[in-house]
């Protein structure tokens, strides 16, 4: 039993230390903070609304220009809604990213 028991966690820690480690992103675009909105979308919000916008755990965004402005969009953002949390984008990233879904119509 104690094998399989040091099997097991010599085996998981093997898998963490291959998917760490590597080199650290030094440019914009492989960090929240580089003010695309499509990269911020994909790092903060696509798990929960999907990588298209078709949702999933979240609502589906690809028409959500239609029904609410990007002062209301930011507003959800900000405050969060239902499961949403709030705050998982902050400042001129929530903006950007509003921006953006207001557009999608």
């Amino acid at each position: 039993m104690k094998k399989k028991l040091l099997a097991l966690l010599m085996g998981t820690l093997f898998v963490l230390a291959a998917c760490g480690g590597g080199e650290e992103a030094t440019d914009d675009s492989a960090t929240a903070s580089g003010g695309d909105a499509e990269k911020l979308y994909g790092q903060k919000c696509s798990s929960c609304h999907g990588g298209n916008l078709e949702g999933g755990v979240g609502p589906k965004l690809d028409a959500i220009g239609a029904s609410l402005s990007k002062e209301d969009i930011e507003h959800v953002i900000a405050n969060g809604q239902g499961a949403m949390p709030k705050g998982l984008l902050q400042g001129e990233d929530a903006s950007t990213v509003a921006e953006w879904l207001a557009g999608k119509k």
